[in-house]
């Protein structure tokens, strides 16, 4: 008995349960379907704003709807919505599967010359509307280039600009009609055999019609056909139109709908966002292009690397073993045949000492490669060691942030039906990530000579997170000044503080824990002197400011072409998504390998010009295409950008700094730790026992 019903409860629990992009849902004729808004947005603007709050909309009424939901109740959103900007509320349009309404009337809302003003703002900045049926956001459709396919652009405008006549001024249209055409196909497997339907396309067709020639149910004469426009411009009550002295300073705006359903026999429920992609789809050459671009240059430095560098270092480690070997033999041959001294002599034990050996012994190292003249020294802590642990140990945090999404992406986990799901699983694995953060630092720390892993800990778990947590709460005081949705509600806050301290602090304390005590340090096969080196004068392209720019530019030329369709998605066209995450991970994973071995590169270079200070500029080199990828931000801004206003560019600037500054950081860890593999191996193999 308590087996069937645990079994029962348990099938009903799957039924319910939903996964954006792998479970689908099937209606009936005459189910009612709830549509969804959510918010407005522009590419000019940095600035989004919740639909409802918006003046001149029809407010929800609060009647009841599908699912036991009443319009105007506002959607459970997670983490990733929140930080986006989504506010998905219920609205009041109706929608029957499979009963078409030719025309229906939602309501007739009346603003004033502010609300006129608001209208007119957003439709200049072109602001596009985004609703939701059955998790598919509202489209606009399109023809391709070539007439062929038909694809999507989320979102519709909310209004057009018009000019009478050249050079008037300009006057603006408010869409106040649109007609809902949802697509269906029949549903799959035993769904489909009872009758059921799933909706593979929802689209929007907005239109203006004047608020003259209604009926008084609000109906106008007729749908179809051409329709004077309604201008955002005051009208005169019509009680009061005799009156001439008082200007008119309102505005009734009547809202229809009009919705019919279309089956789709040739789009599955499976590749029903395949809509929103063809567009991209005629980018595929582009994205081969980038890959084949970065397979060239990270073949060109493979064999820079294997060729020059194996080669040379090769011969240098056995040359010094043959040189190691030469002196021992040389040196014990004198032992046992120089003649005993004796023990009166002033010199005493200095006097056993062969000077004329020790300096042509000195003068045979001399004459080996520069690199190995820094054995002594090359394992040496570096300065603010102290503050390069919690660094590595965050971009150790990054790396395996980064690797997680890029799998889960790949495998189609995070797609675009998982809204807000990208942000989220980052946010999490972030947060998770913790204890690889504090374990790596712990152990850095400790291999740099530190003793108190406490403070490494709180510096650890705070240094990269609480300045990205105080440059976005200092950011977020503009943009809620400016009442957009994109600002943070304070509940929204405070749960990021909790996940802070509550969540990733633990785990950082716990991964220092068994990182700085357990494990302890990494060994190194040279002690550093007591005495350093003095380092000689450096060539030009080691000076700071030269070598991060040489060393970031080819890393940057192998994201460019991938880089440029992540900027048009983010900034210059945001109604289309960027979702190639199958080439995006095949240009990470040839950046990381041109990091590594630039790094490598860069860093065998800078130890055979006698300086011993690799610590930070393999960190630095690592990390240095940020610098060219927000000079590329900057470029695009003054170029293809169509931000304006001061709020919205401030935002542009300050979170596309934070973008390269934690990209700077995870590469750069990347860089460090190939650095630190390749002088290991190096000084290890020159080391004779």
């Amino acid at each position: 008995m308590r087996a069937s019903i645990v079994a029962s409860s348990l099938l009903a629990l799957t039924q319910a349960f939903y996964i954006p992009g792998f479970s689908y849902k099937s209606y009936r004729d005459g189910d009612t379907i709830p549509l969804l808004v959510n918010k407005v947005y522009s590419d000019y603007s940095e600035l989004q704003y919740a639909f409802t709050e918006l003046p001149f909309v029809c407010p929800p009424t609060g009647r009841l709807r599908a699912g036991h939901l009443t319009s105007g109740t506002s959607i459970t959103l997670n983490l990733g919505e929140v930080l986006r900007g989504d506010r998905i509320v219920v609205s009041d349009y109706e929608l029957v599967m499979g009963v078409d309404e030719e025309v229906r009337y939602l309501c007739s809302q009346t603003i004033d010359l502010e609300g006129i003003r608001r209208a007119n703002e957003l439709i200049r900045d072109g602001y596009v509307a985004e609703w939701i049926v059955d998790n598919l956001p509202g489209a606009t459709s399109f023809q391709t280039t070539d007439k062929s396919r038909k694809y999507y652009a989320a979102g519709f405008k909310l209004g057009d600009e018009t000019r009478l006549g050249l050079g008037g001024p300009a006057e603006y249209l408010l869409n106040n009609h649109v007609t809902l055409v949802i697509r269906y196909h029949r549903a799959p497997g035993k769904d489909g055999d009872k009758g059921k339907k799933v909706i593979v396309g929802f689209e929007v067709f907005p239109r203006s019609i004047t608020a003259n020639d209604r009926d008084e149910s609000g109906f106008p004469a007729h749908i179809e056909g051409e329709h004077e426009p309604l201008l955002l411009v005051p009208q005169a009550n019509s009680t009061n139109s005799t009156d001439t002295e008082n200007e008119p300073t309102t505005l009734t705006i009547p809202y229809t709908y009009s919705v019919y359903w279309r089956e789709d026999d040739r789009l599955e429920w499976q590749n029903r966002w395949d809509m929103y992609f063809v567009a991209q789809d005629d980018s595929a050459n582009v994205h081969w292009l980038a890959i084949v671009n970065s397979l060239v240059i990270c073949g060109l430095l493979t064999a820079v690397l294997s060729v020059v560098l194996t080669r040379t270092i090769r011969s240098d480690i056995s040359g010094h073993r043959d040189i190691g070997l030469a002196g021992i033999k040389s040196k014990s041959s004198r032992k046992t045949s120089s003649p005993k001294r004796e023990k009166s002599n002033l010199l005493g034990p200095v006097a056993d000492l062969d000077i004329d050996n020790m300096v042509s012994d000195e003068e045979e190292i001399e004459d080996t490669a520069g690199w190995k003249l820094l054995h002594g020294d090359v394992f040496r802590a570096p300065a603010y060691g102290g503050l390069l642990a919690p660094l590595v140990g965050s971009g150790m945090q990054l790396l395996y942030m980064a690797f997680g999404l890029i799998v889960l992406s790949t495998l189609g986990v995070l797609n675009p039906s998982f809204r807000g799901g990208y942000i989220s699983v980052g946010v999490g694995l972030f947060v998770f990530a913790g204890v690889f953060s504090g374990y790596f630092s712990a152990r850095i720390y400790k291999t740099f000579g530190g003793q108190t892993w406490q403070k490494n800990v709180i510096i650890t778990a705070s240094l990269v997170p609480g300045l990205l947590f105080a440059t976005i709460f200092i950011l977020n005081l503009f943009v809620w000044i400016q009442a957009s949705s994109t600002a943070l509600p304070f509940g929204t806050l405070i749960a990021l503080i909790m996940l802070w301290f509550f969540v990733q602090l633990p785990l950082v304390y716990v991964g220092s824990w068994f990182g700085f005590e357990r494990m302890g340090a990494y060994t190194h096969p040279i002690r550093a002197n007591i005495i350093p080196r003095q380092i000689p004068d450096q060539r030009w392209y080691f000076k700071s400011g030269q070598k991060l720019l040489l060393a970031g530019l080819f890393p940057f030329m192998v994201i460019f072409v991938e880089l440029m369709f992540v900027v048009k998605s983010l900034w210059v066209d945001k109604t289309t998504y960027y979702y190639a995450f199958g080439y995006a991970g095949v240009v990470s994973a040839v950046l990381t390998i041109t990091v590594v071995e630039f790094t490598i590169a860069a860093t065998y270079f800078l130890l055979c010009s006698e300086n011993y200070h690799w610590w930070w500029h393999s960190f630095a080199t690592g990390g240095a295409s940020s610098i060219w990828v927000y000079a590329y931000l900057i470029y695009c801004y003054f170029t293809k950008l169509h931000i304006s206003g001061f709020v919205s560019s401030m935002l542009f600037f300050a979170y596309g700094f934070l973008a390269c500054a934690v990209y700077g950081l995870l590469t750069g860890t990347i860089g460090f730790l190939a650095a630190y593999a390749f002088v290991g191996r190096i000084y290890g193999a020159i080391k004779v026992d």
